[in-house]
């Protein structure tokens, strides 16, 4: 159920609201805009025991007695840290749900078990920074440091947000580190391996429906949800330029992984390669690549199906489709293109390509020979 009022209020005043059938007061005061869940059902009976609060507030805030943390208005009796930990969690990822895409909320439900799992019932008040080691304890041996230090930083985020909200006070897991051993990254696909496997993917009698999505792949260095969202309003009338500012991901429609939309201008080839995909009926909203069903392209059935299959053929030592974004900035580099440039080609920002690709393929700083 959305938002909406139960009742009108003087200006300044404070509102019964409801949201998702809970109740909920609302109200500004000293330029800031309040929000104080009752966790009661919408019922006449509750609505009367709201109404009463609400007027406490605002009588308070009248008579200079209002309690910013809000502890004051919470439960009859009943202190904030005896929320639980997995109740925290809860609403945190209920709050999120309306800021991160599914995927990501995903990992927001993994952790909430792994939270469930460690402390059960176990109170707020109780994690303290020695609890929390444990927990980072427990937690690594179960998966690896990778993994970890984005639950990490998740439940972090979520302490945060409880301070924020005045339900807590302190955040035990501030100053709690995981060491992450460095991997070496992928190597770039050289161009004899770009051009084994964009023939490879064209001669193929089952994926060569794929063939021009490769090599568009390996020719932006767009990542794989930018080009699988690609429609054809986002492509210039004369083919020269491609607008990036959408993508999508396991079929759900999103804003680029930065939040920042770009213009490409297009090699020859690339220009020839979509004007000759081009329906002469085609509508704007159509995609540019589509599977051989003609629906959005699944990258985890691509990755796992099509791009294993033709790399295997082709003799190509396996890389993830995603390394055909790696391979274009490394190369460009080598070309000698500044990484500012090369950031405003790819959508990334320069520190990043500093950080991940200066000098992937033979560009590399050397070491000189002082013996000569």
């Amino acid at each position: 159920m959305n938002d909406h009022k139960m009742k009108r209020t003087p200006r300044g005043g404070v509102t019964v609201q409801v949201l998702k059938e809970r109740l909920r007061l609302v109200w500004s005061h000293g330029g800031k805009r309040y929000f104080l869940s009752l966790g009661l059902a919408d019922t006449k009976l509750n609505r009367l025991a709201a109404d009463i609060k609400a007027r406490q507030i605002e009588a308070d805030i009248v008579t200079a007695n209002f309690d910013p943390t809000l502890n004051k208005y919470r439960g009859e009796g009943r202190r904030t840290t005896d929320m639980l930990v997995t109740q925290l969690f809860e609403r945190f990822t209920d709050y999120k749900s309306k800021r991160v895409d599914l995927r990501t909320l995903q990992k927001y439900r993994a952790l909430l078990g792994h939270l469930s799992d460690y402390f059960g019932q176990g109170a707020i008040a109780q994690v303290r920074e020695r609890e929390a080691e444990k927990f980072k304890d427990w937690m690594l041996s179960r998966m690896g440091p990778g993994t970890f230090r984005d639950y990490l930083s998740l439940v972090n985020a979520c302490w945060l947000w409880g301070i924020r909200q005045g339900l807590i006070q302190v955040n035990p897991w501030a100053d709690l580190k995981v060491r992450v051993n460095p991997k070496q990254r992928p190597k770039p696909f050289t161009r004899e391996e770009i051009k084994k496997i964009v023939e490879g993917f064209r001669a193929h009698s089952r994926w060569n429906v794929y063939g021009d999505f490769v090599e568009f792949l390996f020719g932006t260095g767009c990542r794989t949800g930018e080009a699988v969202g690609l429609r054809w309003q986002h492509v210039s009338e004369d083919f020269q330029t491609v607008w990036i500012g959408e993508s999508i991901s396991r079929g759900r429609r999103k804003t680029t992984k930065t939040n920042r939309a770009r213009y490409i201008t297009l090699s020859p080839r690339l220009s020839k390669l979509l004007q000759s995909r081009k329906p002469l009926d085609a509508d704007s909203d159509e995609l540019v690549f589509c599977s051989p069903q003609g629906f959005a392209i699944d990258d985890h059935n691509f990755r796992n199906r099509a791009w294993t299959d033709v790399l295997t053929l082709a003799g190509v030592e396996y890389r993830k489709p995603y390394s055909t974004r790696s391979t274009l900035i490394s190369h460009l580099l080598d070309m000698g293109r500044s990484p500012a440039e090369v950031a405003e080609l790819v959508g990334d920002d320069v520190a990043t390509i500093y950080k991940f690709y200066a000098g992937n393929v033979t560009s590399r700083p050397r070491l000189p020979n002082l013996l000569d």
